[in-house]
């Protein structure tokens, strides 16, 4: 198992509901393919360095997590249709 820091930004013309809601079917993804979430954090509405999609903020989350190489690839899978998402970035954190 790898140990991989997970960054991703929602939308921010949602309802609060919604944006939570994307945030756990992300974490579901995880989960579902056998990774151990050891952080997770919500960073709240930030701006963004530049515009996205027509959007200057973001919802800004960060899960910290124990992963085999299926259930990272199933994530970046996942965030890359998911239209809910802004961008995603998975750094592997080396020990």
């Amino acid at each position: 198992m790898n140990k991989y820091e997970i960054m991703f930004i929602v939308r921010p013309d949602m309802e609060e509901a919604e944006i939570r809601k994307t945030a756990e079917s992300m974490k579901k993804v995880l989960t579902d393919a056998k990774a151990n979430i050891l952080e997770e954090k919500s960073m709240g509405q930030r701006e963004l360095a530049y515009e996205i999609k027509k959007f200057t903020t973001g919802y800004y989350y960060l899960f910290v997590v124990e992963a085999n190489k299926e259930a990272e690839e199933e994530f970046n899978r996942v965030a890359r249709i998911n239209e809910n998402l802004l961008r995603h970035l998975i750094v592997k954190v080396e020990e």
